[in-house]
Formats: C-alpha cells, structure tokens, sequence
C-alpha cells in the first residue's frame, strides 16, 4: 500500500501545490463544486454545501486570497501528510496558515482537509 508519508519535500510540493492552487483559485471564484473536485469521498460527505457557500457569499477572505504560493513545511503523521502554506489576502493586510492534508484514496492523491487559519 502506498504511502503519502515516504514521499519526499520536493515530490509532495509537485503535488501540493497545483492543488492549493486550484483550492485558492476556487475559493476566490466561489464555486463549490470545483472547490471540492478533488476532495476525498469522506470529506465531501462531512461538507454542508449550504454552509461551504455561505463562507463563500460572507467572507472577504475566501474570496480575495492571493494567488501566490509561499510553502512553510509538512507535518508526516499516519497516512497523511499535512502543507502548510503562508497564505495573504488581496484587501487585508496581515497573514493565515493555509493548511491542506493529502493521502491516498483508491490509489489516488486527494485533499483529506484544507482550510484556512
């Protein structure tokens, strides 16, 4: 069984990040369904799409995020890999810990948790 946890920094990041991206990207367009594409089942599933789209409609954050990329580090625990992402908005000044949690699901990378501190 594969393990997201033996890959490398540099292996995770090539991954990682065109996820964040599209998360981010997503987020600041405010479309539920293509924030979630690649979100395991159990995660969809735990989401209240009413709820995810008011976030959407109500926080200025989540809808002015910068696109830049600016990587911290990556937690290994279990089957999961935690990247952390410095993450600034658009209008606020200031910043947040992005943070995305990836792991196999069928032999396939997806997003086990993303959110925004």
């Amino acid at each position: 069984m594969m393990n997201i946890t033996d890959k490398t920094d540099d292996e995770l990041l090539a991954i990682a990040n065109p996820l964040w991206s599209h998360l981010v990207h997503a987020s600041n367009i405010g479309k539920y369904g293509e924030f979630v594409k690649y979100f395991s089942a159990e995660l969809v599933i735990g989401l209240n799409e009413i709820e995810v789209g008011k976030q959407f409609a109500n926080s200025e954050l989540t809808r002015n995020l910068s696109e830049s990329i600016e990587f911290i580090g990556t937690i290994r625990r279990g089957e999961y890999v935690t990247v952390l992402y410095r993450q600034r908005s658009k209008k606020s000044e200031g910043e947040w810990l992005g943070r995305l949690v990836l792991g196999y699901e069928e032999d396939e990378v997806k997003i086990f948790g993303a959110s925004i501190f």
